[in-house]
């Protein structure tokens, strides 16, 4: 499956889609940190605002209506998650990721990592997050489609249960431009667990946009990285078209890079 995988990357036929798991190896604040840092704002106990199985969308949804805006939420995201260029330049999987030079990049996370990895590589991009910069986008730049907002743009940020009620309508401006974009290529999603019920409707949706065209046994083939063997769900996402890559490393925090590096030893570009 990497063999073929590659092929399409070297084809540049392979939209990266890229979750919160990316971060993992910068040791960014994950969401119970952010929970801790809402519920400290906030002046509650975390353990009293968030028992065991809260929803953090609710907590963030309940964060806006006390304070009216995730102003101040999203400047501490921003401190939180920034990353001095000397250490994003020692990440192998971001390196990794400008070389194998993926035409898009599709990512639910909100930092500019994959931005600034470009940049300190001198590699051409575009930042897209809304119907504007859609417009704009230069044809021959990697263009990072910033899928759930970008810390320039409160606005865009899909951080509240309201806004992800929203974005789950998938018929927003970069919604559509997702659905265009996987019409000729594959997609490699990477970042993700299979417990975010968003992204299974996601992947759920762009199945059945294939099956009622009728052209499903047409469809690009799509790949998704997993950590760990997950049978029930990788049936489920089998009969939906996409492929799981399950690691065989022992070692999770470098099973996403050592996959990277089985695409770059296959493919052309290496």
């Amino acid at each position: 499956m990497i063999e073929s995988l590659a092929d399409l990357v070297s084809r540049k036929k392979v939209v990266l889609f890229a979750g919160a798991g990316l971060s993992v190896p910068l040791n960014l604040p994950d969401w119970s940190g952010l929970i801790v840092h809402m519920a400290g704002e906030l002046g509650y106990d975390p353990d009293v605002l968030a028992p065991d199985g809260a929803d953090y969308l609710q907590i963030a949804e309940f964060y806006k209506l006390e304070r009216n805006s995730i102003g101040e939420l999203r400047s501490w995201m921003d401190r939180s998650w920034y990353v001095p260029d000397d250490r994003l330049l020692k990440s192998r999987v971001h390196n990794q990721i400008v070389q194998l030079e993926f035409p898009l990049i599709y990512t639910t996370n909100y930092d500019r990592n994959i931005e600034r990895i470009h940049e300190l590589r001198g590699k051409r991009f575009t930042k897209i997050k809304s119907m504007v910069d859609i417009a704009n986008a230069h044809p021959d730049a990697t263009q990072i489609v910033k899928f759930h907002g970008d810390f320039d743009d409160d606005e865009s940020l899909v951080v509240t249960e309201s806004d992800y009620f929203e974005r789950l309508q998938f018929e927003a401006p970069l919604d559509i431009k997702f659905r265009s974009d996987v019409l000729s290529r594959s997609i490699l999603f990477i970042g993700y667990s299979l417990n975010d019920l968003n992204m299974r409707l996601l992947l759920y949706r762009l199945h059945k946009m294939w099956e009622k065209a009728g052209f499903a046994a047409q469809r690009p083939p799509c790949f998704i990285f997993l950590l760990r063997p997950d049978p029930v769900r990788e049936r489920v996402l089998a009969s939906r078209g996409i492929h799981p890559i399950v690691s065989s490393s022992p070692n999770p925090s470098t099973a996403l890079e050592e996959m990277f590096d089985e695409l770059l030893s296959c493919s052309k570009i290496a």
